[in-house]
């Protein structure tokens, strides 16, 4: 169970550091030309919400399946 909120508490975070890098990749992109790295800001934290959260939306299912 401690794992499960630990899993929680990081997806949490991880949405608002992508929150944030899309924020700097818009203001970048009023830039005249923006660096190539500023665009793949957001890619890393959205690699590891996928992943957590595709964890935490198949949680219950693993549980139901272990119980019966």
């Amino acid at each position: 169970m401690r794992w499960n909120m630990r899993i929680r508490q990081i997806h949490r975070w991880l949405s608002i550091i992508f929150t944030l890098a899309v924020i700097i990749n818009i203001a970048a992109m009023t830039q005249t030309e923006p660096a190539i790295w500023v665009g793949l800001l957001a890619l890393f934290p959205l690699i590891l919400l996928l992943l957590s959260g595709l964890y935490l939306f198949a949680l219950p299912y693993l549980t139901r399946a272990q119980r019966g």
